[in-house]
């Protein structure tokens, strides 16, 4: 290293951080997918007692959990992640006729949910809603509010 001289400082860019609980593969592995290839850091896990664990190591910014699960269930889950973090923000994801569930959630402090089959679209639009527009970076770009 030569005296005098200064590096330039890194610029690290942060992508926002979703974890994806869900204990069916498939749907968990295509949610994985669409949100990386959106820009965002996603982390997994297969119930809720691992989204715990994850959660507390991860600290993500966001959540899209199955409310059905084994071991505990999503809505289990939330609660337990409403205590660690009153801010948590989870969107639960439910099969169709779940109306009470969704209510129940919503009231335990779920900010949005999902009705499975769900689109692409509306998974992504769940997650923005959650992070808020233009508070975190995606795909390298700043998402800011346009007045």
């Amino acid at each position: 290293m030569t005296k005098g001289v200064i590096s330039p400082a890194k610029t690290e860019i942060r992508r926002a951080t979703v974890l994806v609980v869900d204990d069916a593969r498939f749907q968990r592995m295509r949610s994985v997918r669409l949100l990386t290839e959106n820009g965002f850091h996603v982390v997994e896990a297969l119930n809720g007692i691992e989204a715990i664990k994850r959660y507390k190591e991860e600290k993500p910014d966001a959540v899209i959990m199955d409310i059905t699960m084994p071991e505990m269930d999503g809505l289990a889950t939330l609660k337990e992640l409403i205590k660690l973090d009153t801010d948590a923000k989870v969107c639960i994801v439910t099969a169709m006729g779940q109306q009470s569930i969704v209510m129940e959630a919503i009231h335990a402090g779920a900010k949005d949910f999902v009705v499975k089959p769900c689109s692409d679209d509306r998974v992504l639009a769940a997650v923005r809603k959650m992070i808020g527009q233009g508070e975190l970076l995606q795909k390298g770009q700043v998402q800011a509010a346009q007045e």
